[in-house]
C-alpha cells in the first residue's frame, strides 16, 4: 500500500480507529448499568406518599419537611427534626429562631412543640392510611439538621 493510498483509506473511513470504538462502547455501558442501578434505587411509592403530604396544606406549611426516607415490607421510613439523640427543643431553635433564647418551659416553646407534635402526629396518620403501609419508623434527619447548622459530636 502506498501512502497515497494510506491516505485515501482514512479519508474514506474517517470514524474511530478500533481501540477508540471499543472503549466508546465500553463507557457507554457503564453509563448504562449506572443509570439502570440508579433507576432501581429509586423508591417511587415514597415519591407519591411525599407528593400527599406536600398536598396537605398543615405539612406544607410546617418549617420542617416530613418525608418518607423509604417504604420496604410495609415499613415506612420517615424523616423527623427530634429524636433521643437529639431534642425537640434543640430542633424548635433551628426551625423557629426567634426561639433561640426561649428558655425550655417558656409558653412559645411549649406552644412551639405541642405544634410539633400535632404536625408529626398527623403526618404518621397520612402515611399509615395509605393500603401499603402497615407501620412507621421515625428516624433522625441529620442531613437537614446539618443542613440548617445543627451540630452532632
Amino acid at each position: 500500500m502506498t501512502d497515497n493510498q494510506a491516505s485515501q483509506d482514512n479519508q474514506d473511513n474517517p470514524g474511530m480507529d478500533d481501540f477508540t470504538r471499543k472503549y466508546f462502547y465500553f463507557l457507554v455501558g457503564l453509563v448504562l448499568v449506572g443509570f439502570i442501578w440508579w433507576l432501581s434505587s429509586l423508591d417511587f411509592r415514597a415519591m407519591e406518599i411525599n407528593d400527599l403530604l406536600e398536598a396537605d396544606a398543615d405539612v406544607a406549611a410546617y418549617p420542617y419537611p416530613f418525608r418518607v426516607i423509604s417504604l420496604k415490607e410495609g415499613v415506612a421510613q420517615l424523616g423527623s427534626p427530634r429524636s433521643a439523640q437529639f431534642s425537640a427543643i434543640q430542633a424548635l431553635r433551628i426551625m423557629y429562631p426567634d426561639l433561640k433564647k426561649a428558655g425550655a418551659v417558656s409558653d412559645e416553646m411549649m406552644a412551639a412543640q405541642d405544634e410539633l407534635a400535632r404536625v408529626q402526629s398527623h403526618v404518621g396518620k397520612l402515611v399509615k392510611s395509605q393500603e401499603d403501609v402497615n407501620s412507621v419508623r421515625w428516624v433522625l434527619d441529620q442531613q437537614w439538621l446539618t443542613e440548617n447548622g445543627a451540630q452532632f459530636f
